[in-house]
C-alpha cells in the first residue's frame, strides 16, 4: 500500500492517487499542507503490485493501438480504475506514463475523472431498469426496423444496430449480449408507463447506483423535464470512475463511494482517522442484479457476445461485463468485474484528448478489451486477490 509522505510525488508509481487524496482529505478535516509539511501521513488503499500491472497493460494496450496506427503514435490517450467490492481504489491511471515527451504528474488532468460519451456500457443499466419493472431475462422484443421523434417539426431519427441487421425476436438477455441498439431503444420507451417515461425511470436507476452525471434532456412547455431516448444507447457523458463503480455495485450487491484513503495518522503517530469498513447494501434489492450480473457473463462466456473473444482465446477466469464504443468510434470502453467476495472491478477507457475518431472499427472490444485482460490476468496469476468466485445462470 502506498504510504503518502511529503517526497517528491512526481516519481510514484501512481501520480494521479496523490491529487485525487489531496481532494479526499477535504472531506475529513485536512488540507494539502498538512500532508506537504507533514503535520500527517495518510496510508492509501492502493496496492502498488496491482498499479504497476494496470500502468503496463495500459501501456500496452496502447502500443498495440499504434502498430495499427502509426500516424497516431504518441497521440492517444488512455485511463484505467480498479476498486474491490468495497470501493477500495486498487489502481488508478488518469494518463500514460509518458505523453508528448513529459512524464505525468499528480497535477495533470486526471482522465479517469473526465466526462464522455459512454456507448454501450451504459445499456446494462437499461437492462437492469427492465428487470426492477417486471421483465425477466428471457422476454421477446422485437430487433426491427424503428424509428423516434426528434420532437414537434424535427421528423423522425432511426434508430439503427452496428451491423444495420435485424434479429427479429429476441430475449432481453441476448439483445444485451450482442449489444443491439433497436431493441435497447425500444425497450427503454416500453417502459414508460404514462407517469414517467422510460428514460426517467433509468435515470432514477443509475442515481440509485451512485451515478451523479445527468442525462440530456431538456424542460418541455409544462415545465416536466424530457430525457432523450438516445441516452439509452451511451449518448450522455459519464466519467469512467462513476460507470466502473455502478458496476462494482452490480456485482457486489454494496452501495459505496469509491475511496483512496485508509488511515491518517499525525506525527506523533496518532490515528485521526481509519476507514469504517461497514458496508450499506445497495437500494437494489440483489434479486435483480444478481439478474444483471448474469446477463454480462453471457457477454463473455457465450458466441454473439461483444467480449466473446475472451472465451474463444482460452481466457479462463470467470469475469462479466460491457463493452462500450460511441458514435465515430470516439471512446472505446470495456468494464469488467469478478464475483463473490474477493470481487473486483477493472475498467478501461481509451480515446483522444481532442475527441477525434480512433479510427474506424477501433471498438472497445478490439481496443480496450485487451487491457482490462492483461490486468485480470497478472492480478489472479500473482494471487493478488482471492480466487473468483463462478457466475449463476438465470
Amino acid at each position: 500500500k502506498i504510504k503518502l509522505t511529503p517526497v517528491d510525488t512526481k516519481k510514484t508509481d501512481a501520480p494521479s492517487v496523490v491529487g485525487d487524496i489531496l481532494k479526499e482529505l477535504g472531506s475529513y478535516g485536512f488540507n494539502s499542507d498538512d500532508l506537504f509539511t507533514g503535520l500527517i501521513h495518510v496510508k492509501s488503499t492502493i496496492d502498488l503490485r496491482i498499479q504497476e500491472i494496470a500502468n503496463s497493460a495500459l501501456e500496452n494496450g496502447i502500443l498495440e493501438y499504434e502498430k495499427r496506427h502509426p500516424e497516431f503514435k504518441n497521440e492517444v490517450q488512455g485511463s484505467f480504475v480498479v476498486l474491490d467490492r468495497g470501493g477500495k481504489v486498487l489502481a488508478i491511471g488518469g494518463g500514460r506514463r509518458f505523453y508528448k515527451n513529459r512524464e505525468y504528474k499528480y497535477s495533470d488532468l486526471n482522465r479517469v475523472n473526465r466526462k464522455r460519451q459512454v456507448g454501450s456500457t451504459f445499456k446494462p443499466f437499461v437492462y437492469l431498469t427492465a428487470y426492477i419493472n417486471g421483465w425477466g431475462a428471457k422476454d421477446i422484443i422485437f430487433d426491427s426496423p424503428f424509428s423516434i421523434s426528434m420532437g414537434y417539426g424535427r421528423g423522425r431519427h432511426a434508430i439503427r444496430n452496428y451491423d444495420g441487421k435485424y434479429k427479429g425476436s429476441i430475449q432481453l438477455q441476448d439483445a444485451l449480449k450482442a449489444s443491439r441498439n433497436v431493441p435497447t431503444v425500444k425497450l427503454t420507451i416500453l417502459l414508460g408507463d404514462g407517469e414517467k417515461s422510460g428514460m426517467e425511470k433509468v435515470a432514477e436507476t443509475i442515481k440509485l447506483l451512485g451515478i451523479k452525471s445527468e442525462l440530456h434532456s431538456d424542460i418541455d412547455h409544462r415545465g416536466k423535464r424530457i430525457y432523450y431516448p438516445t441516452s439509452a444507447l451511451g449518448a450522455s457523458e459519464m466519467n469512467l470512475m462513476e460507470v466502473a463503480n455502478a458496476y462494482r455495485e452490480i456485482t457486489s450487491g454494496v452501495a459505496a463511494k469509491p475511496y483512496m484513503i485508509n488511515e491518517i495518522i499525525d506525527r506523533n503517530g496518532t490515528v485521526k482517522f481509519t476507514r469504517n469498513q461497514n458496508l450499506a447494501p445497495s437500494q437494489i434489492p440483489y434479486v435483480y442484479l444478481d439478474m444483471m450480473q448474469s446477463s454480462l457473463r453471457r457477454v463473455v462466456s457465450e458466441p454473439g457476445g461483444t467480449a466473446y473473444s475472451l472465451t474463444a482465446s482460452k481466457f479462463v477466469i470467470p469475469i462479466a461485463g460491457k463493452t462500450g464504443t460511441t458514435d465515430d468510434f470516439r471512446n472505446a470502453w470495456f468494464i469488467g468485474f469478478s464475483r463473490g467476495q474477493n470481487a473486483i472491478v477493472v475498467g478501461v477507457v481509451i480515446n483522444f484528448d481532442d475527441n477525434r475518431s480512433l479510427g474506424k472499427a477501433e471498438t472497445g472490444s478490439k481496443t480496450a478489451l485487451p487491457i482490462v485482460r492483461e490486468i485480470f490476468e497478472k492480478i489472479y496469476k500473482k494471487e493478488l486477490v482471492g480466487p473468483p468466485e463462478p457466475f449463476l445462470s438465470n
